[in-house]
């Protein structure tokens, strides 16, 4: 073996943390990135949310558009380059391609994270518009959402603390509602609930007699139907609520009926397999069809109504709206919603000491960390409205007229007409939401692929989707259309769509088959 030495160079893309920053910012949600500022104001003293009801200081007013001197500057970078050098991960080459990039000029960022970083220390949010958005039309107001909620299991001990109980029967009451899951249902079996409670089998026993009695308790409480082990059981409860109830004007002998029907296997109800429960309860076809009704308007989830639903909302990140001064609302204006843009600034003071003072290196990471994390929020958020503007425009006939004319687009069509990268446009459209007049919907949504027509152009999916939901909305429920007749429909319209393209678009829109939507 002869040993030499050699000289060789060569072109590497090096993720720098400001890069890595960016990247990880963009494909967040709202509610992560929320979480990822609540995050970084925890741990950097030198990032502060603007308070509008605080009055300014009158430091930060004068430096507030002051750029940073060179000696803070080049402080900065030495601190990034000791970091580097600690982590073992920098090299030369890296260190000037972070301090080219530092000092850029202003430029669009194209979800690579290399955009400069702003000298201007003041805050970034609500009131400051993204580049390039020049909108000024007036504010939608967000919905007031009512912030109280009671659950389940609060609605249930309320009605609890009326009951004439012994400690440990309340005991054993309070523990079977906070065993219950968010539809009302007892999951687990009393004796599965006893035994990691006993010490003894003579306790388990107890126990269960304990837990048997509130069982029954929890059975007559409101909603009806809660403490149910299973679907049937669900059902009986209300059928027996329904009984018990001087408010019923209904036929008795109708909910006895009821009764029989939910105590047969469940696929039979599921089927509406009127034939053969006439056979089990000796009942008429007329007689069977009217229960079938009965039972359908009963709840089978008795805690739905519980439900905390702020869970649920999205919160839009882009709104649309059309053009007031628009002919026809043929133009439409899209802008950040400012509910969910951060209002974040370098703290002035903080700042302004620790250049005076010379501060250490620790501290000339933590603010310079704070720059690009609000640099970072400003380029996610400029992203999105430069692909949602963009978006609007590919899909100018669905906000003019409904789904049913969304065209054919992919990513990639996005991406080339940006100058993006087709996985920035990915990572921008997931978990993004846009409100539009038509209602909200996830970014990925104005994506799909496209069907041929007879014409020699392509439909999108999206619409083909529309136009089944509105086939099956607008079938006689007493024949409704099978997936084989509304291919055929489809092909009358010109356009191209097989039995199973059909199917496999009905159940994605969780529409029933034929024989489930048949009307009793």
């Amino acid at each position: 073996m002869k040993l030499g030495v050699s000289l060789r160079t060569s072109q590497n893309l090096a993720l720098t943390p400001q890069l890595q920053q960016s990247i990880r910012l963009l494909q967040l949600s709202t509610l992560e990135m929320q979480q990822e500022v609540e995050q970084m104001l925890d741990e950097n003293p030198f990032l502060e949310v603007q308070d509008e009801s605080a009055e300014a200081e009158s430091f930060g007013l004068e430096r507030a558009d002051a750029p940073i001197s060179t000696g803070d500057r080049v402080s900065e970078r030495e601190a990034q380059s000791a970091s580097s050098d600690e982590r073992g991960d920098g090299d030369s080459a890296s260190d000037v391609g972070d301090a080219a990039e530092f000092d850029a000029g202003p430029s669009d960022w194209e979800g690579d994270g290399s955009a400069d970083l702003s000298p201007n220390d003041g805050e970034w949010g609500g009131d400051a518009p993204a580049r390039g958005s020049g909108h000024s039309e007036e504010e939608v107001d967000a919905a007031d959402i009512n912030s109280a909620h009671i659950s389940l299991a609060d609605h249930l001990h309320t009605q609890a603390g009326e009951f004439f109980l012994s400690p440990v029967e309340r005991s054993a009451l309070h523990f079977l509602i906070e065993s219950l899951n968010e539809d009302g249902y007892l999951e687990d079996s009393l004796e599965d609930l006893a035994l990691p409670l006993a010490r003894s089998l003579a306790e388990v026993d107890e126990l269960l007699h304990h837990f048997q009695m509130a069982l029954n308790l929890l059975h007559t409480m409101e909603p009806a139907g809660v403490g149910a082990r299973d679907l049937a059981q669900c059902l009986q409860l209300q059928l027996r609520a329904l009984q018990r109830s001087e408010d019923y004007s209904g036929d008795m002998a109708q909910l006895d009926l009821a009764m029989q029907v939910c105590a047969q296997p469940l696929e039979l109800l599921a089927r509406r397999d009127v034939k053969q429960l006439c056979a089990v309860t000796q009942a008429s076809a007329d007689q069977i069809r009217a229960v079938l009704i009965l039972i359908a308007r009963l709840e089978p989830k008795p805690g739905r109504r519980f439900a905390d639903v702020d869970r649920n909302i999205i919160v839009p990140d882009v709104i649309v709206r059309p053009l007031k001064r628009s002919a026809n609302n043929r133009e439409f204006t899209t802008r950040l919603n400012p509910d969910v843009m951060p209002r974040l600034r370098v703290h002035d003071v903080y700042a302004s000491a620790m250049r005076k003072s010379n501060g250490g290196q620790e501290l000339q990471q933590r603010l310079q960390e704070a720059r690009w994390f609000i640099k970072n929020i400003q380029q996610r958020f400029d992203t999105i409205l430069r692909v949602s503007e963009t978006i609007v425009e590919r899909q100018k006939d669905f906000f003019i007229r409904g789904e049913m004319a969304m065209r054919p687009l992919v990513l990639r069509e996005i991406a080339d007409e940006l100058g993006m990268h087709e996985s920035t446009i990915s990572r921008v459209t997931t978990a993004k939401y846009m409100d539009t007049p038509h209602g909200t919907f996830e970014l990925k949504y104005f994506f799909g692929s496209g069907l041929e027509t007879d014409s020699g152009t392509s439909t999108s999916s999206t619409a083909v989707r529309a136009l089944i939901k509105q086939l099956i909305a607008a079938e006689n429920p007493l024949k409704p259309l099978s997936d084989s007749k509304l291919s055929d429909l489809l092909k009358e319209q010109g356009i191209e769509c097989a039995r199973r393209t059909v199917a496999k678009y009905r159940e994605a829109m969780r529409i029933a088959p034929a024989n489930l939507r048949k009307s009793l």
